[in-house]
């Protein structure tokens, strides 16, 4: 059985990224600081509480995981956003979005990629739409979004030619409980956000695809953009 890890597993789109890699014939290894909000009960769902800003003791993990598992399928989903003006962040929100977004997906895949190249797997980022253009008080966010959708392009013309395939997903606002930080959130009608099963569709289409096509760069917007003010 081939074997997926998939950080921020607990809740949200890495919830629903585990139930459909399973259902994909996957073992998922599922990276979360609780899983209090995790319902998912397989045998091939393995749950890992996990800070992982802790990097010695992620680094130990990996370990132990690639030394009883093939990894095939590596999924860089945990996410942290603080929005606002940038002068109102802390130093320690700057340091803690810059270490999960982008410090630890940068870490996992070089433990990971030896591995990957071996099973010519794949790495996914979930990035965000706000890689890709300005965001007025989201700044840093989307700074980080940015560097991890950057390195995956430039880690793929790297590492194509091991047939590694590496992607990344844009999504736009999303319903999961990510905005409990920000005074916004989705709007409140269906079509101004998306759900986070369809980010694991999206996912499940990157990896169906037949061996020599890879779908590097998918983003995902609702039909229209309205936010809701808390």
């Amino acid at each position: 059985m081939k074997t997926a890890i998939i950080t921020g597993a607990s809740s949200g789109i890495g919830l629903e990224l585990s139930k459909s890699l399973i259902e994909s014939g996957f073992k998922v290894y599922g990276f979360g600081r609780n899983f209090d909000e995790n319902n998912l009960k397989d045998t091939n769902f393995i749950p890992v509480i996990c800070d992982l800003t802790n990097v010695d003791n992620l680094t130990q993990i990996i370990k132990g995981i690639k030394s009883k598992e093939d990894v095939y399928v590596l999924v860089n989903n945990a996410g942290v956003g603080y929005f606002g003006p940038h002068e109102e962040l802390n130093s320690r929100k700057i340091h803690e979005m810059v270490m999960i977004n982008l410090e630890v997906p940068l870490i996992l895949t070089q433990q990971l990629l030896r591995d990957l190249k071996k099973n010519e797997g794949y790495i996914i980022n979930i990035s965000s739409v706000t890689a890709k253009k300005i965001s007025t008080y989201g700044c840093a966010y989307a700074a980080t979004k940015a560097g991890l959708s950057h390195f995956a392009e430039s880690l793929f013309e790297e590492v194509r030619k091991y047939g590694v395939k590496v992607v990344t997903i844009h999504p736009d606002i999303t319903k999961t409980n990510f905005y409990r930080n920000a005074n916004f959130k989705e709007g409140e009608k269906e079509d101004t956000y998306i759900y986070p099963a369809e980010i694991a569709d999206a996912v499940k289409m990157v990896l169906t695809q037949r061996e020599g096509l890879v779908l590097t760069d998918i983003t995902l917007k609702p039909q229209r953009h309205r936010i809701s003010r808390k």
